[in-house]
Protein backbone atom coordinates (compact mmCIF):
# COMPACT_ATOMS: atom_id res chain seq x y z
CA UNK A 1 0.00 0.00 0.00
CA UNK A 2 1.36 3.40 -1.07
CA UNK A 3 -0.34 6.69 -0.27
CA UNK A 4 0.33 9.81 -2.36
CA UNK A 5 -0.71 13.38 -1.52
CA UNK A 6 -0.14 16.25 -3.96
CA UNK A 7 0.20 19.88 -2.92
CA UNK A 8 1.43 23.20 -4.28
CA UNK A 9 -1.20 23.87 -6.92
CA UNK A 10 -2.81 27.26 -7.35
CA UNK A 11 -3.26 30.27 -9.60
CA UNK A 12 -0.30 31.65 -11.54
CA UNK A 13 0.10 34.13 -14.42
CA UNK A 14 1.26 33.02 -17.86
CA UNK A 15 5.05 32.90 -17.97
CA UNK A 16 5.28 32.23 -14.25
CA UNK A 17 6.50 29.22 -12.29
CA UNK A 18 5.05 26.77 -9.82
CA UNK A 19 6.45 23.79 -7.88
CA UNK A 20 4.26 20.83 -7.04
CA UNK A 21 5.02 18.33 -4.28
CA UNK A 22 3.96 14.72 -3.85
CA UNK A 23 4.41 13.21 -0.39
CA UNK A 24 4.57 9.42 -0.34
CA UNK A 25 3.87 7.18 2.64
CA UNK A 26 3.22 3.53 3.35
CA UNK A 27 5.22 0.86 1.54
CA UNK A 28 7.52 3.35 -0.19
CA UNK A 29 10.34 0.83 -0.57
CA UNK A 30 8.19 -0.91 -3.18
CA UNK A 31 7.88 2.22 -5.35
CA UNK A 32 10.29 1.73 -8.23
CA UNK A 33 9.11 4.75 -10.23
CA UNK A 34 7.10 7.91 -9.63
CA UNK A 35 5.33 9.91 -12.30
CA UNK A 36 3.41 13.13 -12.88
CA UNK A 37 0.26 13.37 -15.00
CA UNK A 38 -2.35 16.02 -15.72
CA UNK A 39 -5.94 16.08 -16.94
CA UNK A 40 -7.58 19.13 -18.49
CA UNK A 41 -11.36 19.48 -18.91
CA UNK A 42 -12.62 17.33 -21.77
CA UNK A 43 -9.26 15.61 -22.29
CA UNK A 44 -7.68 12.31 -21.29
CA UNK A 45 -5.07 12.05 -18.57
CA UNK A 46 -1.67 13.03 -20.02
CA UNK A 47 1.76 11.75 -18.98
CA UNK A 48 4.31 14.45 -18.11
CA UNK A 49 7.41 13.06 -16.39
CA UNK A 50 8.79 10.05 -14.50
CA UNK A 51 11.69 9.36 -12.16
CA UNK A 52 13.29 6.23 -10.71
CA UNK A 53 13.11 6.45 -6.92
CA UNK A 54 16.51 4.98 -6.11
CA UNK A 55 18.75 6.04 -9.00
CA UNK A 56 17.03 9.30 -9.95
CA UNK A 57 17.03 8.88 -13.73
CA UNK A 58 14.25 10.79 -15.48
CA UNK A 59 12.03 10.70 -18.55
CA UNK A 60 9.88 13.53 -19.97
CA UNK A 61 7.08 13.94 -22.45
CA UNK A 62 8.12 16.04 -25.43
CA UNK A 63 5.42 18.58 -24.64
CA UNK A 64 7.05 19.64 -21.35
CA UNK A 65 10.73 18.84 -21.86
CA UNK A 66 12.77 21.97 -21.17
CA UNK A 67 10.03 23.61 -19.10
CA UNK A 68 9.23 21.02 -16.40
CA UNK A 69 11.70 19.24 -14.11
CA UNK A 70 10.98 16.20 -11.94
CA UNK A 71 13.10 15.49 -8.86
CA UNK A 72 12.92 13.64 -5.56
CA UNK A 73 14.14 13.88 -1.96
CA UNK A 74 14.56 10.36 -0.58
CA UNK A 75 14.87 11.52 3.03
CA UNK A 76 11.52 13.33 2.81
CA UNK A 77 9.79 10.67 0.67
CA UNK A 78 8.75 13.48 -1.64
CA UNK A 79 8.69 13.96 -5.41
CA UNK A 80 8.60 17.42 -6.99
CA UNK A 81 7.55 18.88 -10.31
CA UNK A 82 9.08 22.28 -11.06
CA UNK A 83 7.04 24.01 -13.78
CA UNK A 84 8.44 27.07 -15.58
CA UNK A 85 7.20 29.24 -18.46
CA UNK A 86 3.64 28.23 -17.73
CA UNK A 87 0.97 28.69 -20.40
CA UNK A 88 -2.83 28.86 -20.13
CA UNK A 89 -3.01 25.44 -21.80
CA UNK A 90 -1.14 24.01 -18.79
CA UNK A 91 -4.31 24.53 -16.75
CA UNK A 92 -5.35 21.12 -15.42
CA UNK A 93 -5.57 18.88 -12.39
CA UNK A 94 -2.10 17.47 -11.74
CA UNK A 95 -1.63 13.97 -10.31
CA UNK A 96 1.35 12.02 -9.02
CA UNK A 97 1.50 8.25 -9.36
CA UNK A 98 3.65 5.34 -8.18
CA UNK A 99 4.57 1.98 -9.68
CA UNK A 100 5.36 -1.03 -7.50
CA UNK A 101 6.66 -3.06 -10.45
CA UNK A 102 10.00 -2.71 -12.19
CA UNK A 103 10.06 -1.73 -15.86
CA UNK A 104 13.34 -1.53 -17.82
CA UNK A 105 12.08 1.59 -19.61
CA UNK A 106 10.56 4.60 -17.83
CA UNK A 107 8.56 5.25 -20.99
CA UNK A 108 6.56 2.03 -20.47
CA UNK A 109 5.83 2.15 -16.73
CA UNK A 110 2.31 1.22 -15.66
CA UNK A 111 1.25 3.00 -12.45
CA UNK A 112 -0.91 1.35 -9.80
CA UNK A 113 -1.20 4.07 -7.10
CA UNK A 114 -2.51 7.60 -7.59
CA UNK A 115 -2.86 10.78 -5.57
CA UNK A 116 -5.99 12.89 -5.29
CA UNK A 117 -4.76 15.64 -7.61
CA UNK A 118 -4.06 19.35 -7.22
CA UNK A 119 -5.51 22.12 -9.38
CA UNK A 120 -3.18 24.33 -11.43
CA UNK A 121 -4.71 27.36 -13.15
CA UNK A 122 -2.66 29.58 -15.47
CA UNK A 123 -4.23 32.93 -16.26
CA UNK A 124 -3.66 34.91 -19.45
Amino acid sequence: QVQLVESGGGLVQAGGSLRLSCAASGRTFSSYALGWFRQAPGKEREFLAAIRWNVGSTYYADSVKGRFTISRDNAKNTVYLQMNSLKPEDTAVYYCAASTSYYPSLARVKYDYWGQGTQVTVSS
